[in-house]
């Protein structure tokens, strides 16, 4: 795909997920800000009552240049698309219950529970086949797209779909690495006096795996960050950093006042590339998750799913309000790239960002097909991973571990069957530390609460 003169014909953007009052919220947003953009969105839900209210609210945004449809065949949403969004829920909170909350009996305390440890290995077995699903259809439908990917566990989401189909064209989007280059930019104007930069001017090296990343080098113009970081992470220690994303951390779990962050580029002397509530996961459980209690010493929050479902709950009504006409769809500034994405992969401009794509070589010291977090160049049709390194001796032990677990996450449910998925289950960090029979039981524990969206695993 490439255009000429800054124009584009109409495009057909299929979006799996198409319920979604998250996702989709934002990318009907920045559509209707990109005026070199026109054409129609498809929306397929398994949920279709949540995509017809979608498709009435993207079609109320005044002065958009975009046509919203509900698809009620994955095949209508996809044949001829240029473009894939896929931003789904695996199952449903009941089964992210499971995933978070009976892990705690045992010990094992989860901030998020989506991405690693024994919730984000469930939530894999789940989403697995419904990848393979929709990588399947991509092949049928539109082989020549490219998939965005915005699901959760990232990774695992990936490497689903490249094993299934080895030619697909797709990358994983995350917006993790821009909390930390705003983070930098608050260090710039505390430490340096040099106000009001923006993330995006501050220049970085991503290596690492989702929500595991980290930053190797951290440059604004000819300044180098490291130092200006060490000292900004010397006056906050202790306190955090309860400005801007740090405030609120008390009451709001999605916040947190950097404190793992700065702890960890004590520890390790590089930057922890993504928001606390992520990194502590990927860490010994001792370290930050040993109890609620250390947690909040570390001035981050768990996610309860009870918490979601509340936040859920919130965003049906404003669906319902937005559906009537009682409230109007304001374009805001959301700070997300997907549309910037689109607009690259047409050869609108080209794009230097992070991106979810598999290893190449661009992370030498993880095997190759490794579904790793670093730039990339995007332009007309085309992702061309930045040259990233290896990931440093110090943290190298964490990040490959990560790796390799979602690597045998993913294999376990290709492979359908229970017992490899219980072995590779075992050797979860934050499982390994239990004895077997309570690994066992917490398997089987996890299994019978989801049962229902494993039905390919005998």
């Amino acid at each position: 795909m490439h255009y000429e003169n800054n124009t584009v014909p109409d495009l057909k953007i299929a979006y799996i997920g198409g319920g979604s009052r998250g996702w989709a919220w934002t990318l009907m947003n920045d559509l209707a800000k990109a005026k070199d953009l026109s054409g129609d969105v498809f929306l397929y839900d398994i949920d279709f009552p949540a995509a017809d209210k979608n498709e009435i609210i993207g079609n109320s945004i005044e002065n958009s240049n975009w046509r919203y449809h509900v698809a009620h065949h994955i095949g209508e949403a996809l044949i001829a698309a240029q473009i894939v969004i896929v931003s789904i829920l695996p199952a449903t909170f009941d089964e992210m219950q499971v995933d978070v909350h009976s892990c705690e009996k045992y010990g094992i305390y989860q901030s998020v529970g989506d991405t690693t440890g024994p919730g984000g290995f469930f939530r894999t077995l789940r989403t697995v086949p419904m990848m393979q699903d929709i990588a399947r259809n991509v092949r049928t439908y539109c082989h020549n797209a490219w998939v965005i990917n915005y699901t959760n566990p990232m990774a695992n989401c990936l490497k689903a779909l490249y094993k299934e189909f080895p030619a697909i064209k797709a990358i994983g989007c995350c917006h993790e690495v821009f909390g930390t280059q705003k983070l930098l930019s608050h260090a710039l104007a505390e430490i340096e006096g040099i106000e009001n930069v923006h993330h995006k001017d501050i220049a970085v090296n991503v290596v690492g795996v989702n929500h595991f990343t980290w930053f190797t080098k951290a440059q604004y113009r000819n300044l180098d960050l490291f130092k200006t970081y060490e000292a900004f992470v010397d006056r906050y220690y202790e306190s955090g950093y309860e400005k801007g994303k740090g405030e609120g951390w008390e009451t709001d779990p999605f916040r947190g006042a950097f404190r793992v962050r700065f702890d960890l580029f004590r520890r390790f002397g590089y930057i922890a590339a993504a928001g606390d509530r992520h990194l502590a996961e990927f860490m010994d459980a001792g370290d930050y998750l040993a109890d609620p209690e250390t947690v909040k010493s570390w001035k981050f929050g768990l996610t309860t799913v009870d918490y979601r479902r509340e936040k859920q709950a919130k965003r049906e009504e404003e669906s319902r309000q937005l559906v009537s006409g009682e409230k109007k769809f304001t374009l805001k500034e959301t700070g997300e790239e997907g549309v910037d994405l689109i607009r690259a992969l047409l050869g609108l401009e080209d794009k230097i960002t992070n991106v979810n794509f598999p290893n190449m070589g661009q992370i030498p010291n993880l095997p190759l097909g490794t579904i790793v977090e670093t730039n990339a160049i995007v332009r007309a049709n085309t992702v061309i991973p930045v040259y990233a390194g290896e990931i440093p001796e110090a943290i190298y032990p964490y990040v490959s571990r990560i790796a390799a677990e979602n690597d045998r996450a993913v294999d376990a449910s290709f492979s359908g069957d229970l017992k490899t998925a219980l072995a590779a289950f075992k050797q979860d960090h934050l499982v390994q530390s239990l004895k077997e029979s309570d690994q066992e039981e917490l398997f089987n524990t996890m299994y019978e609460g989801t049962k229902a969206y494993l039905k390919h695993l005998h």
